[in-house]
């Protein structure tokens, strides 16, 4: 079995830590105080602003998330998270994936 991870993505722990950093930099709040439980709106994020940060998740992972099936008050960041990585894993070729 092969643990090596594809140099062009991310682990997980990275893309949580970079994901957490983005949250928190956008909130304007200490990275500590965003939790995987913690949803935007617990840490005053506003309807535009979480739009905003969406598109600059987007633009850091080159990725895209759907248009739907995103409640910007009641997902967590743990949602936000796993988002990330499911568009990652979607855009990773299958002979990457497999190796």
């Amino acid at each position: 079995m092969n643990t090596e991870v594809s140099p062009n993505i991310p682990s997980d722990g990275d893309v949580g830590a970079r994901v957490i950093g983005m949250i928190a930099k956008q909130a304007k709040v200490d990275p500590a105080m965003v939790t995987p439980a913690s949803t935007l709106k617990d840490l005053g994020v506003e309807s535009l602003e979480a739009i905003e940060m969406i598109f600059d998740i987007e633009e850091a992972f080159d990725i895209t998330f759907p248009d739907s099936g995103t409640d910007l008050n009641s997902d967590t960041v743990q949602h936000l998270i796993n988002a990330v990585q499911a568009a990652l894993s979607a855009k990773t070729p299958s002979s990457e994936r497999a190796a």
